[in-house]
């Protein structure tokens, strides 16, 4: 099972939306009778997602670059060209985690979404191919649409993402 570290500020409803689980099934796996009293650095367990260290992969992002890059064990497979948030939605910068995927959510977001820890951003195709290289999203990491079915049939839900401004 993956684990969430608390950072000052969040509360259990919020991190519960993150991971799209309920706050029972949180409260449930942690044993946790009063959801009010977590603090920073408490360890949550986010139960149906696979614990990070078992997984090979790792996804890192760089927004100034517009790259996605992947790597098994720390050796980069390929690199990606990406879109990423423009001014007034920039993309999060941070460790996340993927915690679910959707194919062919339609729209913008092209032939796959996979949600990252972080309620409303995810890594997605696009319908605007032509968009690929620029900050124009809303936040999310847009991909070309052969390039994010390449990415989601590699690494499983709970494959760590890191994304940085650089």
């Amino acid at each position: 099972m993956a684990i969430h570290i608390v950072k000052p500020g969040e509360t259990l409803n919020l991190i519960a939306m993150d991971y799209r689980k309920t706050l029972a099934e949180i409260l449930a796996a942690n044993r946790i009778s009063n959801p009010n009293i977590i603090v920073p650095g408490q360890r949550i367990i986010i139960p149906g997602i696979p614990d990070a260290e078992t997984i090979p992969y790792t996804i890192e992002i760089s927004i100034a670059n517009k790259r996605l890059v992947l790597k098994d064990k720390g050796v980069v497979i390929k690199t990606y060209p990406i879109a990423v948030g423009r001014m007034l939605y920039n993309t999060p910068i941070g460790d996340f985690i993927i915690v679910n995927r959707q194919p062919n959510p339609g729209g913008p977001f092209g032939v796959m979404w996979l949600s990252l820890s972080k309620l409303s951003y995810g890594i997605h195709g696009t319908n605007d191919p032509s968009s690929i290289g620029k900050a124009v999203s809303k936040g999310c990491v847009r991909m070309f649409n052969r390039d994010v079915l390449e990415l989601s049939s590699i690494v499983p839900n709970g494959t760590r993402v890191f994304i940085r401004p650089q």
